[in-house]
């Protein structure tokens, strides 16, 4: 009773403020309500192209953590999915909408599934009439979407094809008389791998398809392969000239060594690769002097797990076997997985789905991995043979996802000699499906597939503990991990002699001047030159009484190359041809260009001690989760991202800011990081151009600092690989229109990061914006030098030249032209071998 006649006392005392506190509230609903409702206004309005992943609940805080009330919400393009990406939260004074451009996602296919042809059925382009009516949503779409008026014919026609019934085989034959592949298949043992044992050892005609600039690797397998008594027939993808040169050159070493003298672009998952082995098997069996029992088909990222020795006596055991490995899993979920049930077409170097087809009648289709080792007589079959099965699968196959995987499988299995398959493709390969499976190929192919992951040394024990007998693995990647390879290579064929020099260094090939300098983007070509500039300039500071170490660059550069030792990226090697001041003799010098570190970890924060790297950067590998732009080159017109790496802890959550060389903040969203996450990243969806300048990522907690990490977008002297025209070009050096990156702004977080006056940083960017010529080059140098210093330069002569800084390049250990015996292809030995 006495509460409640205090609680009416109170209630008399203070009902003017209650009632002006309720009336505030009732104000703050309604605009709340309005704000909701307008933004739902503007999305329906934005609603564009569809993309991306995510789908993640996301809400909006005030700087000192005030919450909207959430609700959920589809988020926008460019968002992070659910492997460890973060979700878009914007900062400001109300919940933010979608980025200009962006879209509202639906929930995408899960990693490893097929996915959808994003987007609905459109008609098709205007410069092409099909010959029919074309119907299905999946050949609409890709009618759309197709970039050339070549292969929007080729579509067409297809489709037309096949709903008229045209197409595909109906039904094909069953000539196996174990009934196809219900019947056990048979397995091969271990048996005494003795060669010497062994009479008509088998020879083995090695088929290597291989694409990139991953010379040096390619020869250490070659190497680790060679045999007198094999042959060696090598494909190079169309679009990688400079391994096509490399590779001749070796070609022309080895009388058992042949290089294609047809190309073909051989994309993942495309029809092109089966092409590419039907072809090769056909040049195979018309050359006359390469009398040869096997057919093994290699990639430059595959490495022998076995001698040549026991490879030999293993298959002469079994001369009369194909070694090909199924899928183990049910046949009917094997062909949905696979697409084997869809229409693809390859063109303009994409593989395009265009509908559904049924599985011709009477055929048992099987497969697995597109590795195998084929006898003579089958790959006789293959290409000769006339009868209805072989000719059918032909055609079936021709407009199959991921042919290769499946064709010969199905051939055999259905043939009469479905009784020397063997179950085993004899290699083992490093699946991590959970790092594999990220539909990485989406942009070339309209599914999602999977890719195995490079070994390192950790995974080499699943090497030791196969039961079944393997003689190759796969895949390795010298610029990722080099040592795995090493440790191999060695247990095959003991160490190299104590004081071999280069067994830890790897030098890849990025550019030649045979490539043409129109293969070089702006970006890389801005780069490139100005290292060399403030190496050059760099070697006169060192020598200022020496008027003949004072040099001059001539042209664009003769060859980059990326450097690594001891599985870390150590810089770029540039060489370029130079004119001495004084004497004006010409001569070639190279350029060592080191990454500076550019990354701050605060230790003032228990829970954030899990953080262990914060990196910015573009090509983000998911799967080995590199960033393949090694040396993180980033132009105003590229997209990075920033990756923050983690050790097991505690939940936590973090906010992200970015801020550009003018002080402007570009973006601010939060992550969340689980307990078992490894990794976080996300790519803001920022309008270009970026400002050229110092950018700074922070990661904040209750806007702290924990860490922060610099990068350089890069200012652009060249455009269309020409110098920069003020009046054309200073729109690249002026940052997002008004600038603002995204939709929302973020000034209202400056005083929050304790940033500096914003107007002095902007009117310095405005003013470098129109920089041309050499002013601009000293600007671009300026901004270089702050990440990058000169490691050494030496010179392509074979003795020292007139600077006595400039020592011959061959005697150096880090240029691209020190030796590097490992990757060397010398004469064959007295055991037939190079290795």
């Amino acid at each position: 009773m006495v509460a409640s006649v205090r609680v009416q006392k109170l209630l008399r005392r203070y009902k003017l403020a209650i009632a002006a506190a309720l009336t505030i509230l009732l104000i703050q609903g309604l605009v709340v309500w309005s704000l909701r409702s307008l933004e739902e206004g503007e999305a329906e309005v934005r609603k564009g192209k569809l993309g991306g992943l995510s789908y993640l609940t996301t809400t909006a805080r005030t700087p000192k953590g005030r919450r909207w009330p959430g609700r959920d919400r589809t988020p926008c393009l460019g968002g992070a999915g659910p492997d460890g990406t973060a979700g878009w939260r914007g900062r400001g004074p109300r919940p933010p909408a979608c980025p200009r451009g962006a879209a509202r996602l639906p929930p995408p296919a899960m990693p490893g599934e097929p996915g959808s042809v994003e987007g609905a059925p459109q008609a098709p382009s205007s410069d092409f009439v099909p010959k029919c009516n074309i119907m299905g949503k999946d050949a609409l779409s890709a009618l759309h979407r197709a970039g050339s008026r070549q292969c929007r014919q080729e579509i067409g026609n297809i489709v037309c094809q096949h709903q008229a019934g045209q197409l595909m085989p109906m039904a094909l034959p069953q000539f196996c008389p174990l009934h196809g592949f219900s019947s056990p298949v048979q397995t091969a043992d271990e048996l005494d791998n003795d060669l010497s044992k062994v009479e008509n050892p088998v020879r083995v005609a090695f088929v290597l398809v291989v694409h990139g600039r991953a010379i040096r690797q390619l020869k250490r397998l070659i190497k680790a392969i060679y045999h007198q008594d094999h042959f060696y027939y090598i494909h190079v993808d169309k679009r990688s000239n400079y391994l096509h040169r490399e590779v001749q050159k070796i070609a022309q070493q080895y009388p058992n060594v042949r290089a294609t003298p047809w190309r073909m672009v051989t994309i993942w998952g495309g029809a092109s690769l089966l092409k590419a082995y039907l072809r090769s098997m056909q040049d195979l069996l018309s050359m006359q002097d390469w009398n040869w029992d096997f057919f093994i088909n290699l990639s430059a990222t595959d490495f022998p797990t076995r001698t040549n020795d026991e490879l030999v006596a293993f298959l002469s055991q079994h001369r009369d076997q194909n070694f090909l490995k199924s899928h183990g899993r049910e046949n009917a979920r094997f062909i949905k997985k696979q697409g084997l049930d869809r229409l693809f077409h390859e063109c303009d170097n994409h593989m395009w789905r265009l509908g559904e087809r049924t599985i011709p009648e009477g055929l048992e289709v099987s497969g697995g991995s597109d590795w195998f080792s084929l006898t003579r007589r089958f790959v006789e079959y293959v290409i000769n043979s006339q009868d209805e099965l072989v000719v059918g699968l032909k055609q079936f196959y021709t407009y199959a996802l991921l042919p290769a995987e499946s064709f010969f499988h199905t051939v055999l299995g259905n043939s009469h000699m479905c009784d020397s398959l063997v179950d085993n493709n004899l290699r083992v390969t490093n699946w991590n499906r959970k790092l594999g499976c990220k539909c990485q190929y989406k942009h070339i192919v309209d599914w999602c597939g999977c890719s195995p992951n490079d070994f390192k040394p950790q995974d080499l024990i699943r090497i030791q503990q196969l039961t079944r007998p393997t003689f190759f693995a796969r895949k390795f990647e010298s610029t990722v991990n080099q040592e795995a390879i090493d440790i191999l290579d060695t247990h095959l064929y003991g160490h190299y002699a104590p004081g071999t020099v280069a067994i830890k260094a790897y030098w890849e090939s990025l550019f030649e001047r045979a490539d043409g300098v129109g293969s070089l983007s702006d970006v890389a070509l801005t780069a490139y030159s100005s290292f060399f500039r403030l190496g050059l300039r760099s070697l006169e500071s060192s020598q200022t009484s020496l008027e003949t170490c004072r040099y001059e660059p001539i042209g664009y550069p003769v060859s980059v190359h990326l450097y690594f030792y001891d599985e870390r990226f150590q810089g770029y090697l540039v060489r370029q041809e130079v004119q001495n001041v004084g004497s004006r003799v010409r001569e070639t010098v190279e350029l060592w260009a080191v990454p500076q570190a550019t990354m701050l970890l605060e230790n003032n924060f228990r829970e954030f001690e899990r953080l262990k790297n914060l990196e910015v950067g573009t090509e983000w590998d998911p799967k080995e989760r590199i960033f393949r732009n090694f040396g993180g080159v980033i132009g105003p017109l590229d997209e990075p991202v920033a990756v923050q790496k983690w050790v097991r802890g505690p939940n936590l959550t973090a906010t992200i800011v970015w801020i550009d060389p003018a002080q402007t903040v570009a973006a601010s969203y939060d992550i969340s990081v689980d307990v078992d996450a490894e990794y976080t990243q996300y790519k803001p969806p920022l309008q270009r151009p970026l400002r050229p300048g110092s950018w700074t990522v922070r990661v904040l907690r209750l806007w702290e600092r924990v860490a922060e990490a610099r990068f350089l977008v890069m200012p652009l002297a060249f455009k269309g690989r020409e110098p920069l025209r003020q009046e054309e070009d200073s729109w690249l050096h002026a940052g997002p229109p008004g600038n603002l990156y995204l939709e929302q702004g973020f000034q209202q977080l400056r005083s929050v990061l304790k940033l500096p006056p914003q107007e002095p940083a902007l009117q310095e960017a405005q003013q470098r914006a129109q920089l041309v010529g050499k002013p601009l080059e000293a600007w671009v140098d300026r901004t270089v030098g702050a990440f990058w210093v000169t490691g050494d330069l030496c010179s392509t002569l074979p003795s020292p030249g007139p600077c006595p800084s400039l020592g011959p390049c061959t005697k150096s250990t880090w240029s691209s032209l020190a030796p590097d015996p490992k990757s060397e292809l010398g004469p064959v030995k007295g055991d037939g071998r190079i290795r």
